[in-house]
């Protein structure tokens, strides 16, 4: 009696087969879902904090403007201009 099909045809098999891949699949998916959830609100970096003189904000004004420098959309007399501006105001 082990080998008695019981009725089922090759398609109750198979779809027996996809629904239990897709059960494990949502499952493994979301505990994946709640272990980032859990474990990113905590080490989510933000800005460095600000060390007065010379600061990260100062940094990244000098490499946006050297950036707009080498892509060629300022000139090296206002290159030179602006970042003179740049740290006269610090």
């Amino acid at each position: 009696m082990m080998w008695y099909d019981g009725g089922w045809s090759w398609g109750g098999w198979l779809v027996m087969t996809v629904i239990t891949v897709l059960f494990w699949a949502v499952l493994i998916v979301a505990l994946i879902a709640l272990v980032r959830y859990l474990t990113g609100a905590r080490h989510q970096p933000g800005p460095p904090p600000p060390s007065g003189e010379g600061g990260w904000q100062d940094r990244r004004a000098e490499s946006l403007l050297a950036e707009r420098f080498a892509r060629g959309e300022i000139d090296e007399d206002e290159y030179k201009r602006r970042l003179a501006l740049l740290r006269e105001h610090r």
